[in-house]
């Protein structure tokens, strides 16, 4: 098997408010954190912040300074080697052409959506092609989750993360990540 070459978006645009109407969603310092610690976890080759608000990114940097470059980073050097894979641009557009470069081709995107009707790949499916080595970004949804035109896009949408004794569903996106990458990357604990 190849080496898994997975990147992680977290879209702040285009998203849906529980309205249903296209938003721009605000950072939140959790999933910054959080969601950093998550992808170096699974050893994802990048975390980027797609945020096309100016002072919310402005925002994420000044956070990145502190961590990287300041008194955070004698604090808790764990948290600076988290985060050192983390970028925040203000679109899809600039992460695509960034791994593209990166990568030498354009990945494929995987969207992530909580309601069934999107779904076109299951979990085991998607490790599989991962792991043979396929460049993916996976995008997930802040707010309510990603615009249908953004789903629309997608090349693979990946079933819900559900429990086996509830139908209820309302994850935060942190939580999600690491469900979602677990069954990803994580190691094959169901085989032994």
């Amino acid at each position: 098997m190849s080496e898994p070459r997975l990147y992680v978006a977290l879209i702040h645009y285009p998203v849906v408010n529980k309205e249903g109407k296209i938003i721009a969603s605000s950072v939140t310092n959790l999933d910054l954190h959080d969601i950093s610690r998550i992808c170096r976890t699974f050893g994802v080759r990048g975390y980027y912040v797609v945020q096309p608000l100016r002072e919310q990114r402005e925002l994420v940097e000044e956070l990145l300074a502190y961590w990287q470059s300041g008194y955070g980073r004698v604090y808790n050097p764990d948290r600076e080697e988290a985060l050192k894979i983390l970028k925040v641009l203000p679109s899809l557009k600039l992460v695509l052409k960034e791994i593209e470069e990166r990568e030498g081709k354009r990945p494929i995107l995987i969207g992530t959506d909580a309601r069934e009707e999107y779904t076109n790949i299951k979990f085991l499916s998607m490790r599989k092609l991962i792991w043979q080595g396929e460049v993916s970004l996976l995008l997930l949804g802040t707010a309510w989750g990603l615009a249908p035109k953004l789903l629309d896009a997608c090349d693979y949408i990946l079933e819900p993360v559900k429990g086996a004794q509830s139908d209820y569903n309302h994850l935060s996106v942190r939580a999600a990540a690491a469900i979602i990458l677990d069954r990803l990357l994580g190691e094959i604990w169901w085989k032994e």
